[in-house]
């Protein structure tokens, strides 16, 4: 056996999987920063694992096989892992946007499976700057954190001194 047979992973291609683990980092960078549920490895695992999956269904692909159905079968997969990570503590719904993020992972992985990988990088990057973004404009204003929005640590809630 050759070197070059030995770290082959044909159908998928090196540079692909490499794309899909920096677009995963990127965003779980952001969200391991802040001690949010999807960090690093989730992130990165959830964008290869799209990958894979949908390069492997574009390579079994015949007449009598559709591989978007494969898409539409992953998307449903991810919903499932995205709902592990939410759950209710005193009357608030947490991790819906670590649920998001998982979801739009899988988008990106899917990105780079059907020959799309700068566009996936960029798209993580848009992904971060939402993330980071809106955070941001929470931090800023108090009007965007009202009601099922306020910010939540523990068993009390982030709010200003004096506010209640």
């Amino acid at each position: 056996m050759t070197l070059t047979e030995l770290v082959a992973i044909d159908p998928f291609v090196w540079k692909s999987v490499g794309v899909a683990i920096l677009c995963g980092c990127i965003v779980g960078f952001e969200r391991q920063l802040r001690g949010k549920p999807v960090g690093i490895r989730t992130s990165a695992l959830i964008t290869l694992g799209t990958y894979i999956f949908i390069a492997a269904s574009i390579h079994v692909q015949t007449d009598a096989t559709d591989p978007s159905r494969i898409i539409g079968q992953v998307i449903t997969g991810i919903g499932f892992l995205g709902a592990g990570v939410m759950l209710a503590r005193d009357g608030v719904i947490l991790g819906v946007t670590s649920a998001a993020t998982i979801w739009a992972l899988a988008a990106v992985g899917v990105c780079i499976a059907v020959g799309y990988p700068a566009t996936a990088i960029k798209l993580s990057l848009v992904i971060v700057v939402l993330l980071v973004g809106v955070d941001a404009l929470e931090d800023y204003s108090q009007a965007l954190t009202r009601g099922v929005h306020r910010k939540y640590q523990g068993w009390r809630e982030k709010t200003k001194p004096g506010s209640q």
